[in-house]
């Protein structure tokens, strides 16, 4: 799930079947990390992305209502080449490494640090996702500015895989 004026990684689902795995887990995390539903939803034409829409986010007003654009052309004017290329850029990884492995692999998370921190995008003139969305990274040393606040994140100390020393 990946914030189209921003392009930045908001969150991620692998999936072993496309258009048919449950995305509604996918849908649940972006929303909790937002902190609000999108008001449009850009994806493909697979059934999963309009089954999950409706399970999650259906509403009876209207205007509460999140847009799903599903009819989309690679030249017209609404389409999801961003989040493709964004798949793209993980599937290169992936080739060098000859799969994932396991769905829950750090490398992904790896990916979307490097996505939204430290690589800057010719689409947003140069800038990073976090940089487009107003948040600075500071210090000559921006990998470890970052490890040292996440260090700092009351989540990790209570996560199983990272346990508080």
């Amino acid at each position: 799930m990946m914030d189209d004026e921003t392009r930045f990684w908001i969150a991620q689902q692998i999936a072993n079947d496309k258009g048919i795995s449950d995305v509604r887990t996918l849908f649940r995390e972006a929303q909790q990390l937002a902190g609000k539903k999108p008001k449009v939803l850009i994806s493909d034409g697979a059934y999963n992305f309009a089954t999950a829409n409706t399970k999650e986010w259906w509403t009876n007003r209207k205007g509460d209502r999140v847009r799903h654009i599903r009819d989309i052309k690679f030249g017209g004017q609404v389409h999801n080449n961003k989040m493709e290329r964004m798949n793209g850029e993980i599937r290169d990884r992936e080739k060098v490494m000859r799969s994932l492995k396991t769905p829950n692999t750090p490398i992904l998370k790896g990916l979307q640090v490097f996505h939204n921190y430290f690589r800057p995008h010719e689409g947003l003139n140069g800038k990073t996702p976090a940089e487009k969305a107003g948040i600075q990274v500071e210090g000559e040393n921006k990998w470890l500015t970052v490890i040292q606040n996440a260090s700092h994140h009351p989540t990790l100390n209570t996560d199983i895989n990272h346990p508080s020393t």
